[in-house]
């Protein structure tokens, strides 16, 4: 008999939540395409209804997707970055790191007083994206060479309509911040 193994590492356990609250929102909004806007209205982050105390839309906003475009280039970049967190810096770090960045690109779009609805993972993989950046001259030419593609990733996007940029500097700087931190440590660790 066979036994199937499946590692739940973060960020697997992170893309099939993406995936499973895709899927709730496609059948609430009742398309598999495109998000309802009354469903944004409730899980997105729309900042004068936070203001009036639904401020649990600063944490769902972080897993809710527009459309299955946007919930793909999000997957296919937390993948790629957060393979690299797990690695450099342990499922613990790695959780902090992608929520801190998350409700930090969360309040930072709040306080700035976009009167938009934002939703998507983007500012916690650019959490991501910033603590493996950080720590990437200690690593090799391929971790580099993914960081500048996430760069170009990140100015095209910054370059479309509806974009949060916000989010995603609130996010790369709380990544940027913690990553330094904890690769001190680690540095400082294997001094010892």
């Amino acid at each position: 008999m066979y036994r199937l193994e499946i590692e739940a590492s973060p960020t697997r356990i992170l893309l099939v939540t993406n995936i499973f609250i895709y899927i709730i929102t496609s059948i609430a909004s009742n398309s598999y395409i495109q998000t309802s806007q009354e469903v944004l209205l409730i899980l997105g982050q729309v900042n004068y209804l936070v203001l009036q105390g639904q401020l649990w839309q600063l944490f769902t906003s972080i897993f809710v997707h527009a459309n299955l475009v946007h919930l793909f280039g999000n997957l296919i970049f937390l993948m790629i970055f957060g393979l690299g967190v797990e690695t450099l810096y342990g499922w613990r770090k790695y959780y902090i790191i992608y929520f801190a960045s998350g409700i930090f690109g969360s309040l930072l779009s709040l306080l700035l007083g976009l009167n938009t609805i934002s939703v998507g993972a983007s500012g916690a993989i650019f959490g991501l994206f910033g603590a493996v950046t950080i720590y990437s001259r200690k690593m090799n030419v391929q971790t580099v060479l993914v960081a500048l593609m996430y760069t170009v990733y990140f100015f095209i996007l910054n370059i479309g309509v509806n974009v949060n940029v916000f989010a995603h500097a609130g996010g790369l700087i709380v990544g940027l911040i913690l990553g330094y931190r904890y690769s001190q440590k680690l540095s400082d660790e294997n001094h010892y």
